[in-house]
């Protein structure tokens, strides 16, 4: 069915068209995955890399606003709402920077801390799954 489309296409290869789509559809799957497990713990994939992010930080405690969207790679408006629903569910806290008064500096909460000691078992319990499914179905090699 692929080769009809890709035809015209030389630069096309219908293996690998092929099997870009399923590697396609097998993340799909995962995404769909971690977003229900995520809404077990009252999360989404991007509440949950947000307190990642804040958590990793080697030398410091907090991070600014504007750290965490640069790190996550998202827009400062999506991330304003993101650590306000943070901070509502207690997770993080905003604390004024000590060097740029105008500037907040968010922190996971001891609740935060828990919540990732709690979510992070399950998490890597999918991606391990998901790996293991791909590498029996011939995935691994393009994952």
């Amino acid at each position: 069915m692929i080769g009809g489309y890709t035809v015209g296409h030389p630069q096309a290869d219908p293996e690998v068209v092929l099997a870009t789509l399923q590697m396609m559809r097998q993340a799909s799957l995962l995404i769909r995955r971690l977003e229900s497990f995520f809404g077990e713990h009252d999360l989404s994939q991007l509440r949950f890399l947000a307190l990642i992010v804040i958590d990793r930080e080697p030398e410091r405690d907090s991070l600014t606003a504007s750290e965490i969207a640069d790190r996550l790679d998202v827009s400062r408006p999506v991330t304003t709402r993101t650590l306000q629903s943070l901070t509502m569910a207690g997770l993080v806290r905003a604390e004024t920077d000590e060097q740029d008064g105008r500037s907040r500096c968010i922190a996971l909460t001891d609740r935060g801390r828990g919540t990732l000691a709690e979510v992070l078992p399950g998490y890597f319990a999918i991606l391990i799954d998901a790996s293991t499914q791909a590498a029996s179905a011939g995935c691994g090699d393009r994952l």
